[in-house]
């Protein structure tokens, strides 16, 4: 696949949907299969970052720390003195709870709103050149941080767990998605929206995916569905590990998302691209 860095923003109104988990976990396969790719957590609940500085722990077999956060890094406007490596191909700007005054700091140093919105767009520009892939985590608000991080982004890849206030808040994403494109000319679409099964394979879950079809048009919905995974929640305390078949069963159904993604992405970039025909549960 030959392109150039594209960023991509993971969202959803609705909190609790799967956004991290998704971002994360996909970044986590594509840099296994050789791309090389960054996450910048801007949520400052900073749960990614919690993710895969475990994930780093573990495969050093080591304490890991860090001594700027994202926030002190945007203060100084240099991006690349906080990239922290996480595994091969794979690297994270590091969030903190302090990215919450992020709002603050754009305000006392703007006055106009265009100017708040792209900042972090420039400031991402210098890190493009050295990575196929920017994941950006975002809060599920409607607040400058997430205006920032899709005025940067190429795409997004709205995060649909399959119950109503999910496909509601999908819904209101996509909407102010458009809101944002017209009020800051920004230059971003749609990539997809990947469901999240909520019971896996319930009628919720099948009524929810039905509608989203119907809503989003089926041609926008990504082929691969992710169910509920109990290993994922393991993740969370130990970070992203393959020691047992459990654990490699998750990455290889992730490797299935990863693998849409980039075919979703080649097709978008050039739509003569030949469309995937072969889409599933992902199971494990």
């Amino acid at each position: 696949m030959n392109h150039s860095c594209q960023v991509i923003t993971f969202g959803n109104f609705k909190g609790g949907t799967g956004k991290t988990t998704n971002s994360t976990m996909i970044a986590y396969c594509l840099a296994k299969m050789g791309y090389r790719v960054l996450l910048s957590d801007q949520d400052p609940q900073a749960n990614a970052t919690s993710l895969f500085l475990r994930t780093k722990a573990h495969i050093e077999d080591d304490i890991v720390s860090y001594e700027k956060t994202l926030m002190s890094a945007i203060q100084d406007e240099d991006l690349s003195s906080i990239v922290t490596p996480i595994k091969e191909n794979l690297y994270l700007l590091p969030s903190f709870s302090d990215f919450a005054q992020y709002p603050k700091l754009l305000e006392k140093k703007f006055p106009k709103e265009i100017d708040r919105v792209q900042f972090f767009s420039k400031l991402l520009e210098p890190l493009r050149e050295d990575y196929d892939f920017i994941f950006i985590d975002v809060p599920p608000t409607i607040s400058i941080i997430t205006d920032s991080a899709l005025y940067a982004s190429n795409f997004v890849v709205v995060v649909l767990q399959t119950q109503e206030r999910s496909l509601q808040g999908a819904e209101g994403f996509t909407t102010y998605l458009q809101t944002l494109i017209d009020d800051y000319d920004a230059d971003l679409d749609i990539l997809g929206i990947l469901p999240v099964l909520w019971k896996n394979g319930a009628a919720v879950d099948i009524q929810t995916l039905d509608t989203a079809k119907e809503i989003f048009g089926e041609h926008n919905i990504f082929q691969q569905v992710v169910k509920q995974m109990e290993r994922l929640k393991r993740f969370d305390m130990t970070g992203i590990t393959e020691n047992d078949m459990h654990d490699k069963n998750v990455i290889k159904s992730y490797k299935k998302v990863a693998t849409e993604f980039i075919q979703r992405l080649d097709e978008a970039i050039n739509p003569t691209s030949s469309p995937s025909t072969i889409g599933e549960v992902v199971d494990v």
